[in-house]
């Protein structure tokens, strides 16, 4: 299936939000949540080489109107590479205060959304588009290696190693669904249900299982302030 995923939005958007990223930011370091941190840096890495070099420049199905495309992508990829890290690695934590911090981040897009949308008609516009057709395949066969692992590793596996996968399902689905509302109800993209639907179940979902396996392997050696820990418990899930 072949839909158009885009958005307009104006340049106060993306200044709101980089004030956010930084706040964030901020309480994450002050709370020396520092492995969430970096994890969140990853993931803004692993967004910019994706809908960069990927969607951009390899399958050319990404464009950019009213903004340089490599800075604006660049700002893009951190937005929501970092958010989107930060709170899945918050959630493979069972962190205590993962209600505080889901609302932190949700709030925080609808704030940005809304305010840009009220005080930013003199600010530059910006539209961006992508196709799906080329990739969306591909999306989904990486997301059906990753839960056919899960699947086949809990069919051997004892009852208290089985790993939880309606929980890595709606973490996966959750992320994605609520900052595809946000643009949604926002107005900063069309009222369509193909990208909050497909998008959510399978964008953010394929990584989950990879995801859980890499947080599984470096709780076990460091904790949440960077600190070795060699004799540390395996993680419960």
């Amino acid at each position: 299936m072949d839909f158009t995923v885009a958005r307009e939005l104006n340049s106060l958007y993306i200044i709101l939000d980089i004030f956010f990223l930084i706040f964030l930011g901020y309480l994450l370091l002050m709370k020396k949540q520092k492995m969430t941190f970096l994890f969140g840096i990853a993931g803004a890495i692993i967004y910019f080489l994706v809908d960069y070099g990927i969607f951009y420049l390899l399958l050319g199905t990404r464009e950019v109107v009213g903004a340089n495309t490599f800075w604006f992508l660049l700002w893009l990829s951190t937005s929501y590479g970092f958010t989107n890290f930060v709170w899945i690695w918050l959630f493979l934590n069972k962190d205590k205060r993962i209600l505080e911090w889901s609302l932190l981040i949700v709030m925080g897009w609808v704030t940005v959304a809304l305010l840009s949308a009220n005080f930013g008609a003199n600010f530059s516009q910006i539209s961006i588009s992508r196709g799906t057709s080329s990739y969306h395949g591909v999306m989904a066969f990486i997301l059906f290696v990753g839960y056919v692992y899960v699947i086949i590793h809990n069919l051997k596996a004892e009852d208290e190693e089985r790993i939880p996968i309606l929980r890595l399902i709606f973490i996966g689905v959750i992320v994605q669904l609520s900052w595809e509302a946000v643009l949604l109800v926002s107005g900063i993209r069309p009222l369509e249900w193909n990208p909050i639907v497909i998008n959510s179940l399978l964008e953010t979902n394929l990584g989950l299982p990879y995801l859980f396996f890499i947080h599984k392997a470096l709780t076990k050696r460091f904790s949440e302030d960077l600190s070795v820990d060699f004799g540390a418990e395996p993680t419960v899930y």
